[in-house]
Protein backbone atom coordinates (compact mmCIF):
# COMPACT_ATOMS: atom_id res chain seq x y z
CA UNK A 1 0.00 0.00 0.00
CA UNK A 2 1.49 3.31 -1.04
CA UNK A 3 1.61 6.37 1.18
CA UNK A 4 -1.15 8.16 -0.73
CA UNK A 5 -3.46 5.15 -0.54
CA UNK A 6 -2.79 4.76 3.16
CA UNK A 7 -3.57 8.45 3.79
CA UNK A 8 -6.87 8.27 1.89
CA UNK A 9 -7.77 5.06 3.74
CA UNK A 10 -7.15 6.75 7.11
CA UNK A 11 -9.10 9.86 6.12
CA UNK A 12 -12.12 7.96 4.89
CA UNK A 13 -11.74 5.41 7.68
CA UNK A 14 -12.40 8.09 10.26
CA UNK A 15 -15.67 9.05 8.59
CA UNK A 16 -16.63 5.41 8.10
CA UNK A 17 -16.20 4.71 11.81
CA UNK A 18 -18.06 7.91 12.70
CA UNK A 19 -20.99 7.00 10.45
CA UNK A 20 -21.07 3.44 11.79
CA UNK A 21 -21.06 4.62 15.41
CA UNK A 22 -23.86 7.12 14.69
CA UNK A 23 -25.97 4.39 13.06
CA UNK A 24 -25.36 1.92 15.88
CA UNK A 25 -26.19 4.55 18.49
CA UNK A 26 -29.38 5.44 16.64
CA UNK A 27 -30.45 1.78 16.53
CA UNK A 28 -29.64 1.08 20.17
CA UNK A 29 -31.10 4.20 21.78
CA UNK A 30 -34.26 5.06 19.85
CA UNK A 31 -37.71 3.60 20.35
CA UNK A 32 -39.14 5.13 17.17
CA UNK A 33 -39.45 2.91 14.10
CA UNK A 34 -38.52 5.62 11.59
CA UNK A 35 -35.39 6.55 13.55
CA UNK A 36 -34.46 2.86 13.68
CA UNK A 37 -34.76 2.67 9.89
CA UNK A 38 -32.55 5.75 9.56
CA UNK A 39 -29.99 4.14 11.89
CA UNK A 40 -30.02 1.01 9.75
CA UNK A 41 -29.47 3.17 6.67
CA UNK A 42 -26.46 4.81 8.32
CA UNK A 43 -24.96 1.40 9.09
CA UNK A 44 -25.42 0.24 5.52
CA UNK A 45 -23.93 3.47 4.15
CA UNK A 46 -20.86 3.01 6.37
CA UNK A 47 -20.34 -0.53 5.09
CA UNK A 48 -20.82 0.61 1.50
CA UNK A 49 -18.27 3.39 1.92
CA UNK A 50 -15.83 0.93 3.51
CA UNK A 51 -16.14 -1.43 0.53
CA UNK A 52 -15.58 1.46 -1.90
CA UNK A 53 -12.46 2.67 -0.06
CA UNK A 54 -10.98 -0.82 0.23
CA UNK A 55 -11.63 -1.42 -3.47
CA UNK A 56 -9.89 1.83 -4.35
CA UNK A 57 -6.90 1.08 -2.15
CA UNK A 58 -6.46 -2.50 -3.40
CA UNK A 59 -7.14 -1.62 -7.04
CA UNK A 60 -10.11 -3.95 -7.48
CA UNK A 61 -12.57 -1.33 -8.65
CA UNK A 62 -14.71 -3.63 -10.84
CA UNK A 63 -15.37 -6.07 -8.00
CA UNK A 64 -16.13 -3.18 -5.67
CA UNK A 65 -18.65 -1.70 -8.09
CA UNK A 66 -20.47 -5.00 -8.41
CA UNK A 67 -20.64 -5.45 -4.63
CA UNK A 68 -21.81 -1.88 -4.01
CA UNK A 69 -24.57 -2.08 -6.63
CA UNK A 70 -25.79 -5.32 -5.06
CA UNK A 71 -25.76 -3.75 -1.59
CA UNK A 72 -27.68 -0.71 -2.83
CA UNK A 73 -30.40 -2.89 -4.37
CA UNK A 74 -30.75 -4.93 -1.18
CA UNK A 75 -30.77 -1.72 0.89
CA UNK A 76 -33.63 -0.25 -1.13
CA UNK A 77 -35.71 -3.41 -0.76
CA UNK A 78 -35.12 -3.58 3.01
CA UNK A 79 -35.93 0.11 3.43
CA UNK A 80 -39.16 -0.11 1.45
CA UNK A 81 -40.34 -3.18 3.38
CA UNK A 82 -39.41 -1.63 6.74
CA UNK A 83 -41.15 1.60 5.77
CA UNK A 84 -44.26 -0.31 4.77
CA UNK A 85 -44.29 -2.16 8.07
CA UNK A 86 -43.85 1.12 9.94
CA UNK A 87 -46.72 2.70 8.00
CA UNK A 88 -49.01 -0.24 8.73
CA UNK A 89 -48.11 -0.17 12.44
CA UNK A 90 -48.78 3.57 12.55
CA UNK A 91 -52.21 3.13 10.96
CA UNK A 92 -53.08 0.41 13.45
CA UNK A 93 -51.66 1.96 16.66
CA UNK A 94 -51.46 5.70 15.80
CA UNK A 95 -47.91 5.54 17.15
CA UNK A 96 -44.46 4.56 15.91
CA UNK A 97 -43.24 3.56 19.38
CA UNK A 98 -41.62 0.12 19.22
CA UNK A 99 -43.05 -0.83 22.63
CA UNK A 100 -46.56 -0.70 21.15
CA UNK A 101 -45.83 -3.68 18.93
CA UNK A 102 -46.91 -5.96 21.79
CA UNK A 103 -50.50 -4.87 21.14
CA UNK A 104 -50.54 -6.49 17.71
CA UNK A 105 -52.29 -9.82 17.41
CA UNK A 106 -52.34 -12.29 14.59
Amino acid sequence: MSGESWQSFLTFGFFIVLTFVCGAYCLLVTRNMIRAIIGLELLIKAVTLLIIVVGHVTGRVALTQALVITIIVIEVVVTVIAGGIALRVFRHNNSLYIGDLNKLKG
